[in-house]
């Protein structure tokens, strides 16, 4: 027998959100974790708001959305308020009720950039990062540096004497960073990452992973620059050796880091550099010193988790080229995409512990 389709619309609905969402849905046990750390952080949260005036979007409702940004790779505050408004996962694990009127874009974007900064968001990564402890390696660690594109055109990129042309024909001139900035991002930085490929408008991001599940321990963004990656390594290095005083740590890095002077740093602070030997047409400054031991070895094979971080972070975590403009807020999008990456992890890594 045929079922007939009803044209009236129901007045009420009986299920809840919260029904409506699988038990075993990955996304449950992200939402207990995500709760419990902004529960740690709502003394810092009532810190950055005024005692009185017009509440603003609940912090905790704004960096659960932005995490669905995240996960979902949603490319845009309008999109994500299209999808808050009808899909329920987004509504249940943002906390809106089934029934309750979603923010405008621009409202939100607004919020946003008023509760977000580097500062708080790697007290969120350091607060997902106690959740994994259980997880990570003390000892072993790899770092390493992608190329995350600025959202400025090479067109604005002109000179800062303010020299004649709008920056529209430069075939034929020389544009160095020494002498033209983006006018639309001035922090970005002409750069290109090897040999071969273009020069874009671009930002460095850094990471630090640890060699037993390839979890993110350490996340920075820096200008785009010959120097950074190096200057990266060694900042990460020491915030890592620092948290085993007395005890050694070691570093895996691919053959751009084979630098004598990196080399050199690292081993005075006491970390091992399990560094990737580039002999091609030089000597390499890893020796047999190194090379000789087991570790060096099992630390090379150890070395490709660091790409599948990157492979999780810019097709999905949306830093292949970013919206933001500026050092400061790239910087803080970089570490929440971080701390978002180690989110999706940390339940896949307790179901099979």
């Amino acid at each position: 027998m045929r079922g007939n389709e009803s044209k009236q619309q129901p007045v009420f609905s009986y299920v809840s959100l919260e029904e409506r969402v699988p038990p075993d849905h990955p996304l449950r046990a992200i939402r207990q974790t995500v709760d419990e750390i902004l529960a740690q952080m709502s003394a810092r949260f009532d810190s950055l708001y005024a005692a009185s005036g017009r509440p603003s979007i609940p912090p905790e409702r704004l960096l659960r959305a932005l995490l669905l940004q995240v996960f979902f790779s949603v490319r845009s505050e309008r999109m994500l308020m299209q999808q808050l408004d009808y899909n329920l996962l987004f509504r249940w694990f943002t906390g809106l009720e089934i029934d309750e009127p979603v923010w405008n874009h621009a409202v939100f974007s607004k919020n946003r950039d008023r509760l977000l900064n580097e500062e708080l968001a790697r007290e969120f990564f350091a607060l997902v990062l106690e959740r994994a402890q259980a997880h990570l390696s003390k000892e072993h660690f790899t770092v390493d540096g992608t190329l995350i594109e600025a959202w400025a055109s090479h067109k604005s990129f002109q000179r800062k004497d303010g020299g004649t042309g709008d920056g529209g024909d430069f075939h034929g001139q020389q544009r160095k960073n020494d002498t033209h900035e983006s006018r639309t991002d001035p922090d970005a930085r002409l750069y290109r990452k090897s040999n071969g490929s273009e020069a874009k408008l671009s930002y460095l991001g850094h990471v630090m992973v640890e060699n037993r599940n390839g979890l993110i321990v350490e996340a920075m963004v820096t200008e785009a620059d010959g120097k950074a990656e190096v200057d990266a390594a060694l900042l990460m290095a020491r915030h890592r050796q620092a948290q085993r005083p007395g005890g050694r740590i070691t570093l895996g890095a691919d053959k751009a880091y084979d630098q004598r002077e990196l080399v050199r740093v690292l081993r005075e602070m006491e970390v091992t550099p399990h560094v990737a030997q580039n002999n091609r047409c030089r000597r390499s400054a890893i020796d047999a010193r190194t090379t000789r031991h087991d570790g060096y070895a099992i630390s090379q094979r150890k070395r490709p988790l660091i790409e599948k971080v990157f492979g999780w972070l810019k097709p999905i975590g949306g830093l292949k080229k970013v919206k933001l403009r500026g050092l400061e807020k790239v910087a803080w999008l970089f570490q929440f995409a971080a701390a978002a990456f180690n989110l999706w992890r940390i339940p896949k890594l307790e179901a099979v512990a």
